[in-house]
Parts: structure tokens; C-alpha cells; sequence
């Protein structure tokens, strides 16, 4: 069966959801923005607004977004029966999916922890713990930036305790969730759906600060050197900055357009931004290697200050770190993961071709 695009016609899907078209059964599926759940076109649940769907062209994709399987059509039944262990902890998730799981639960289980993790690398490129806890933070970010009250999203993102959920939020942002749900100036951070993961992104009125998967190691550490140089008042929320970002990385995801049009603040030295810079004349579909980039800014012989400049990059994307590639043309040294440097580099190769 032929697989639909990465982000088909809307209205086409759209319609089809309305009719609940057995046509598209395996082939398409929607996430529900308002509600944070997914479904199959199918499904019996009350429709959504057009605005609020998200198309997916398959289950892992809407996980990787965020979203949740809808328990009334069970959206996951078909992607993981090859995979007991995947099918059982997938089900597990869906009974449960506010519950706060550790490795010692899936033991309980009688499942090896470290089958489950590799089980689920394989199939969505993030463990199943990883999982779990990116829906946890996904739904207590809504919730705090649509205004709700600290105790409120607590309770939407399933966590234990008040402390645990404040705790979560000063690991990212190196402060509570109370300091960041108040007004819109400066900075404010936003969780972005992308068919590869959620991303955030933190901006101001003028330009993008920060854009980033959430499973990117060492992303806490990058929101608390944001924040203390805002002075610990990164908010939540977003800017015409942020929906400008939103619009573009949604068209790039299309296949119809691989250029940002985006005002960048970068926090670096000179030489960091130097070679950031030159990211950024990289076109769409090209690669270069570590030496080729230290030789376009004049520093041939800085092949390893280069390649952790590289690896330093806080604005994934729109800065294409993912562009630069080994001498042997091997992937290498992606932090936000090799499976979505190798799916950026295809769909700008098809961008090119296109």
C-alpha cells in the first residue's frame, strides 16, 4: 500500500475524517491540538475543527508529536503486532497514560527493562520511559500557558505530587512553573508538534532564541543558561516569533520549502556564531563535512573546535547542524538523534530534487 506524503492535502483528510472514510484505514491518521489525542480516521468521537487537526502518517508520528492514542478506536492496534513486548507496554500507556512509570514498573511487569528500551528505540527512536514522560510534560506546559494554576497542571500532566511537577520544570527551565506562568514579556517558551518529536522553542517579540527537540541531551542545561541571563523570567507562552517559526517548520515538514526567513538571536562567542553563520549558507540537500566547514571560515586546522560548534547549535533546523556529515559521508554527532538527522537530510534531498 502507497504511504501518504509527511504532511498530506489537510482539506482531502479532513473531509475523510467527517465521512470517517474506511479508505484511509492504516494510511493516515489525526491528532486533536485541543485534546492532545490522536485517532484513526474512523474514529467515532466527535469531530474536531479543522484548525485543531494535526495529519499524521502514522501512529509512532503522533507519538513522537505528543499525542495520545484515543481510547476509543485504539489507534496503536495495528503498529505494534509484531512486537509483543512493544503491544503490551503500548497498551499499558494507554490504559494508564498520566501514570508516572519507572523502570522498576516495567520489571514489575515481568518484562526486561532494557528489551522494552531498545524495543521502543527501534520502532519510535525514543524509549518507552522517554515516552511517557514527554506526554507528562507536553500536557502540563499546555496547561500552564493556557493559564491554569500550578496545582491544575499538575494534575493534567499526571504527576505525583505538586513538588515533582515543579521539579520537572526547574530541571528544563532552572526555575518553577509558578515563575513562568505570568505575562508574556521577554522571553516565553512553546511546545512545537513536528512529525519527528515536540521541539521548543523559546523567543521574544523580535526574534527566536532557542529551538530544540525536547529528548535532545543537555537540553536542561541550554534553558538554564537562557534563563538565567533573562534573569530566571522565561515564561510560557508565544510571540509572533514563535508562530512565524510554527508556519515555516510546518512547510519545511511539507516538502515545500526548506528556507527560514527568521530573525536569530545566538548566544555564543564570535567564533561559535562564526560558524553558525555559515550553517546557515548551507542550502537545502547539500551536506559538507566537519574539514570542509573549519576550511570555508578560514580555519582548516579547527576541525574539532568546529565539530563542537557544531554539536554547541541551540536552534535546530533553522541553524542546519544536521548538514554536516563525516569525511567517509558517514552520520555522525547528531544530538537531537542519527534517525532524525537521516529524515531531515532526506527531506531536503527531495526538497532539491523538487
Amino acid at each position: 500500500m502507497d504511504t501518504l506524503p509527511l504532511t498530506p492535502d489537510s482539506a482531502a483528510l479532513y473531509q475523510a475524517l467527517i465521512r470517517r472514510d474506511p479508505a484511509y484505514e492504516g494510511r493516515a491518521w489525526v491528532g486533536v491540538a485541543t485534546t492532545g489525542i490522536f485517532c484513526r480516521l474512523t474514529c467515532p468521537a466527535r469531530k474536531p475543527r479543522p484548525e485543531n487537526c494535526r495529519w499524521f502518517a502514522s501512529p509512532a508520528e503522533a507519538l513522537a508529536a505528543g499525542f495520545r492514542p484515543c481510547r476509543r478506536c485504539h489507534p496503536l492496534g495495528a503498529e505494534a503486532e509484531g512486537d509483543a513486548v512493544l503491544r503490551r507496554m503500548l497498551d499499558a500507556l494507554e490504559a494508564d497514560p498520566a501514570r508516572r512509570w519507572t523502570e522498576a514498573d516495567v520489571a514489575a511487569l515481568g518484562l526486561d527493562p532494557s528489551t522494552v528500551r531498545r524495543a521502543f528505540k527501534r520502532h519510535y527512536g525514543m524509549s518507552f520511559l522517554e515516552l511517557a514522560r514527554q506526554m507528562r510534560l507536553r500536557e502540563g506546559a499546555r496547561a500552564l500557558a493556557e493559564g491554569a494554576t500550578v496545582i491544575a497542571a499538575q494534575l493534567d500532566a499526571g504527576f505525583d505530587s505538586a513538588s515533582g511537577f515543579r521539579d520537572a520544570f526547574a530541571r528544563l527551565f532552572g526555575h518553577p512553573p509558578a515563575a513562568m506562568a505570568g505575562g508574556t514579556q521577554g522571553l516565553v517558551a512553546e511546545w512545537l508538534d513536528t512529525p519527528l518529536g515536540g521541539m521548543i522553542a523559546v523567543a521574544d517579540d523580535r526574534s527566536l532564541h532557542l529551538l530544540e527537540f525536547t529528548d535532545r541531551k543537555g537540553l536542561a542545561a541550554e534553558l538554564q543558561r537562557l534563563s538565567k541571563a533573562a534573569g530566571g523570567r522565561i515564561g510560557l507562552g508565544r510571540t509572533s516569533v514563535t508562530d512565524a517559526a510554527e508556519a515555516q517548520l510546518q512547510r519545511y515538514f511539507a516538502g515545500e520549502s526548506g528556507d527560514f526567513e527568521l530573525q536569530l538571536t545566538l548566544h555564543g562567542t564570535q567564533f561559535l556564531r562564526e560558524v553558525w553563520e555559515e550553517l546557515r549558507r548551507i542550502p537545502p540537500g547539500a551536506t559538507v563535512s566537519y574539514g570542509e566547514l573549519a576550511a570555508r571560515i578560514g580555519r582548516p586546522s579547527a576541525v574539532r573546535a568546529v565539530a563542537r560548534a557544531v554539536g554547541s547549535n541551540q536552534i535546530a533546523i533553522v541553524v542546519p547542524c544536521h548538514r554536516v556529515i563525516g569525511a567517509d559521508g558517514s552520520l555522525t554527532g547528531y544530538a537531537g538523534g542519527l534517525w532524525r538527522k537521516q529524515a531531515l537530510i532526506a527531506i531536503e534531498r527531495k526538497l532539491a530534487a523538487g
